[in-house]
């Protein structure tokens, strides 16, 4: 026996209590959407390694091994925060003790960015709601600040000294030194550098960094010609290879600047007392150039965004500094004219 149709009076009553719920005609015809099972993590890592940009495998791969050592069998659903954090900690105890270290804040610090990337990825393909991201719950450990400073002249003129000296092939790493000294440059930015990136008319290298920052970067005339003489006796006339080579031919990797500081360090006491490396140079050159051409030029210079600058000021996205500017520092810098500085 069929119900009886209902009445105006319930249908109004229907469409007032709908109202209240903020519930339309069209979700009622909507069939619920089934979320699929996640999957474990085991599955989904590759997954997510396969889909990041290299730089970012780089970073964040080992850490992904970690979690897959620990969890490799449960669903990326299952862990809470409070686990996540207990894993922290458990990775801040394993941490290899060495003079520079920080009792693990880095290595917290980059398993909670690897697991946010992992789950913010989870977001976008469907695998869990923002509500139920765990990561994003999570704090990271608090940076102390860094170590690291500008390295005096004279020390300066050492390492230069014994780069030239010792070693296998004093030619390239005098010249990495060199590059990285001028230019302020990351290794990556270095270990990226294609022939094709040399600009030798206006004396400029087109850097690629970390973060996918890029920037046209003044050199000295003096670096132009060494790193086109590099190419000249090392590469093989491909213009979209690697830049820096090996004697044999092969593309540089960052096993090189390992080796060159520990060589160095042997000679030089204090540089293996305080862990010099590459990241120094980088202090250096920035130091010099903020304390004679002020902030706004050494942004520039590092290849830092507003965003990244760390200032507050309102003003920071109207003072940014030209490629002149920069060369203008590059050339007070090296003592040699830089035909950039001169369009300025």
């Amino acid at each position: 026996m069929s119900a009886a149709p209902p009445t105006p009076a319930e249908v109004q009553a229907a469409r007032l209590l709908l109202e209240r719920m903020g519930i339309t005609a069209e979700d009622l015809l909507q069939t619920p959407a089934v979320r699929a099972v996640a999957p474990t993590f085991a599955q989904y890592v590759p997954v997510v390694a396969a889909a990041v940009s290299a730089g970012t495998r780089r970073a964040y791969g080992s850490y992904w091994n970690k979690v897959l050592a620990v969890w490799g069998d449960r669903r990326i659903d299952e862990p809470a925060a409070s686990e996540i954090e207990r894993l922290c900690r458990q990775v801040q105890a394993d941490v290899v003790p060495r003079r520079n270290a920080r009792g693990g804040r880095s290595a917290a610090e980059h398993l909670v960015a690897a697991l946010r990337c992992l789950y913010k990825r989870a977001q976008a393909d469907g695998l869990i709601d923002a509500a139920a991201n765990p990561a994003a719950k999570v704090a990271k450990p608090r940076r102390v600040p860094s170590t690291r400073r500008a390295i005096a002249d004279t020390r300066l003129a050492e390492i230069n000294a014994v780069a030239a000296r010792i070693g296998d092939d004093p030619q390239l790493d005098t010249l990495l030194i060199r590059l990285h000294t001028e230019t302020a440059c990351r290794r990556g930015g270095a270990l990226n550098l294609r022939p094709r990136d040399l600009d030798p008319d206006q004396c400029l290298i087109f850097l690629r960094e970390k973060g996918g920052t890029s920037r046209w970067q003044p050199v000295s005339p003096t670096l132009m010609r060494h790193l086109l003489q590099h190419h000249a006796e090392r590469g093989n006339g491909d213009r979209e290879r690697p830049l820096l080579r090996y004697r044999d031919g092969r593309p540089l990797t960052s096993r090189r600047y390992d080796h060159l500081w520990v060589r160095i360090g042997r000679e030089l006491p204090w540089v293996r007392a305080q862990q010099i490396s590459t990241h120094w140079l980088r202090h250096t050159t920035l130091t010099w150039v903020e304390r004679r051409f002020g902030q706004a030029i050494a942004r520039a210079y590092a290849g830092h965004t507003d965003e990244r600058s760390g200032s507050s000021s309102s003003t920071a996205g109207y003072v940014r500094a030209t490629v002149p500017e920069v060369a203008m520092a590059l050339a007070a810098l090296t003592g040699e004219p830089h035909p950039a500085a001169a369009n300025g």
